[in-house]
């Protein structure tokens, strides 16, 4: 993907640490903010990169605790905490009248981020996320998978976890889609157990579906019927309480659908950003 290797990269200091951010920097062009996943960083918007090309500036962020951007040592990275992280780079940065790309995490950290100051962004889309917590079953698997990544690392029955978590089953077992799935397996084998406290913040955050009904913004819900940590019902609780919403589902799809189905879901991703529509 050549023009993800146009961006520039560097660090700004925010709110006492710093957050790498990649930006292909053209002043004259509307903004997406892209805000990744848990595990997977802000490359896993390249093809989005490419797929805007002289359309969007598209600046991505790579939260406090992961990517490029300083670790910290503490118990937990909340929710808020990166929401204020991202409202500190908005300012530092000028940013204005910003479309956001959410994925997972980042869909935890956008409701946030816009409740608070609404006036800044013109449209959202948020895909393979949700606004509640983890319900208590959900919540203990995961919690216990929280202190085994950061006892042991990514690998063995941790690895295969956090791979069932992010790629639908059809993905993982799809010939044509092993170049993918071997990819980003090395990269998550290759997660530092420093990552515990970014991963426990997602595993332990509060629901934001309270803040639903005052997003008035255009809003795009893509969710892949696949998606086993967020569950099509949880993107139609979604759909119900945000008033200016629609929702694009994907068969075959799990967690990650920017990355297991780009064909359908980067067109998309740039025709709504160009003319919002719901």
């Amino acid at each position: 993907m050549a023009q993800a290797e146009t961006t520039q990269g560097r660090a700004y200091a925010v709110n006492g640490t710093e957050l790498w951010v990649e930006d292909t920097g053209e002043q004259d062009l509307p903004v997406i903010l892209c805000l990744h996943s848990c595990f997977l960083d802000n490359s896993m918007f390249d093809g989005l990169v490419e797929a805007a090309a002289g359309k969007f500036r598209v600046v991505r962020p790579d939260f406090r605790g992961q990517g490029k951007s300083r670790y910290h040592d503490v118990d937990i990275i909340t929710m808020d905490e990166c929401a204020d992280d991202i409202a500190a780079l908005i300012d530092r940065m000028a940013l204005r009248d910003i479309n956001v790309m959410a994925q997972s995490m980042g869909g935890d950290v956008a409701f946030r981020l816009i409740a608070r100051d609404q006036a800044l962004f013109r449209s959202l889309i948020v895909a393979g996320s949700s606004a509640c917590g983890e319900p208590p079953g959900q919540g203990a698997q995961f919690a216990q998978w929280v202190v085994d990544a950061g006892e042991r690392g990514f690998t063995g029955d941790v690895l295969e976890l956090t791979m069932a978590v992010m790629f639908g089953k059809t993905t993982r077992a799809n010939p044509d889609k092993q170049a993918l799935v071997g990819f980003w397996r090395e990269r998550i084998a290759a997660l530092p157990k420093t990552l515990r406290p970014a991963m426990k913040g997602v595993m332990h955050r509060e629901t934001s579906v309270p803040l639903l009904a005052s997003i008035r913004i255009p809003v795009l819900i893509i969710n892949g019927e696949e998606d086993m940590p967020r569950p099509p019902a949880w993107s139609d609780e979604m759909k119900r309480e945000l008033p200016n919403s629609r929702l694009m589902r994907l068969a075959k799809i799990g967690h990650s659908p920017t990355l297991e189905a780009p064909d359908v879901v980067l067109p998309a991703i740039v025709d709504f950003f160009t003319t919002p529509r719901v």
